[in-house]
Order: C-alpha cells, then sequence, then structure tokens
C-alpha cells in the first residue's frame, strides 16, 4: 500500500482545551471535522490516548478549540504541542480566556473559537474520537488558519500528540513513562534527563 496517497491530505492545526477538576489542559490537534450541518452542528476530534487533554476531556465532556493562525508563535506550538499536562500546567505562562463552560481558550494568535459539548465518544486504537455539538462560537481574526503543510514547510514535525503526524511512527524515537514527553531519536544518553518532568534515562522506552 503506498501512504503517500493519503498523505496528500491536509489538516488545520487547532488548540483543544479543557477544565477538569479545577485544572486547565490543551494540546495542539488537526483532527477536526463538521461532520453535520443539521442544527445543533456536530464536530468530531480524534485525540491521542497518551494525552492528558484527552483524559480530561472524558471527565469533563467539554472542550474548547480555537484554530491556529498562520503567524501564531511558535512557541504556543511548542508550549502545548510537545509538552505534557500531566507535568506542568500549560496556561500558566499564556494570557487566557474562558468560555461560558469554563474552557480556558487562547485569542492571541489563533483565527477563531469553537465551544464543544462532548455527545458521544468512540475508542479507535490508539486515540479516542470525540463526536460533539456546538455550543458557542467566535471570529478573531480574518486571517486563515495554519496547516500541517505549511507547518511542515517550515522545517518542524507535527506535534506528537497530534492525530495525524506524518513523520514519526509509533515505532521512533524514546517515550518518557512518566510524562509522556517523546524525544526523536535513536538512541538517548545514560544521563538523560527529561526535559519537561526530569524523569532519569531509566524511565524512557523505545518507541
Amino acid at each position: 500500500m503506498d501512504a503517500t496517497a493519503y498523505k496528500k491530505l491536509n489538516y488545520s492545526l487547532a488548540l483543544a482545551s479543557t477544565v477538569s477538576e479545577g485544572k486547565h489542559y490543551g494540546c495542539i490537534v488537526n483532527s477536526l471535522h463538521q461532520v453535520t450541518s443539521s442544527r445543533p452542528v456536530k464536530f468530531s476530534v480524534s485525540i491521542n490516548n497518551d494525552s492528558a487533554t484527552g483524559a480530561a476531556i472524558k471527565k469533563s465532556g467539554i472542550l474548547s478549540i480555537t484554530l491556529l493562525s498562520k503567524d501564531v508563535d511558535k512557541r504556543i506550538v511548542n508550549e502545548f504541542g510537545y509538552k505534557s499536562g500531566r507535568a506542568i500546567d500549560k496556561f500558566s505562562t499564556v494570557s487566557f480566556d474562558t468560555d461560558a463552560q469554563g474552557c480556558p481558550y487562547l485569542k492571541e494568535g489563533m483565527v477563531s473559537r469553537l465551544s464543544l459539548k462532548v455527545i458521544e465518544t468512540v475508542a479507535v486504537g490508539t486515540h479516542t474520537l470525540f463526536i460533539c455539538e456546538i455550543a458557542d462560537a467566535e471570529v478573531f481574526s480574518d486571517g486563515d488558519c495554519l496547516t500541517i503543510k505549511e507547518f511542515e514547510s517550515r522545517g518542524q514535525d507535527a506535534p506528537p500528540a497530534a492525530p495525524v503526524f506524518r513523520t514519526l511512527e509509533e515505532n521512533v524515537g524514546w517515550k518518557c513513562t512518566v510524562c509522556g514527553y517523546i524525544r526523536l531519536d535513536d538512541e538517548i544518553p545514560d544521563d538523560y534527563i527529561c526535559p519537561i518532568c526530569h524523569a532519569p534515562r531509566s524511565k524512557f522506552v523505545k518507541r
């Protein structure tokens, strides 16, 4: 099978966020799709089962989706795409608002916002598919969304938690079993320390 056939598809990058047990969670996704036009409009989004944000959404049943703009600051992608909410509070270093459901969201570097309520979940192997209906929506700017192809054209890989991750196969890199951080190397030194949770090399497993 030629995998490049479906790699021709392009996807918008978005920040999925929620609040659960008083804590804010968020991660970069690229799997948001509108699935119906009937009222209320329904969307689907899939999130990796290793994601702390995905686990929080399962508990809360609510989420906010903000679409990243083409000129979004790369620190936003770095913070929410490559770090784990199990180890840090990603929202502690950014200015954010909350929607009527209490979910945090960013305005800076974002095109628009959707507030969603989960109405169904479907287990899909390593991911969970959330079927949602829209509760609210808001436009922040007239710009276009940042897509995977545009992001990768800058020489960067899509965040590991993003469901459509073209450059990282399941058996590539090392994963921290404490916080979920992934290091994209064939080997890592014996004295390596996780940059997120500071776990030692012994806590890393080969993917």
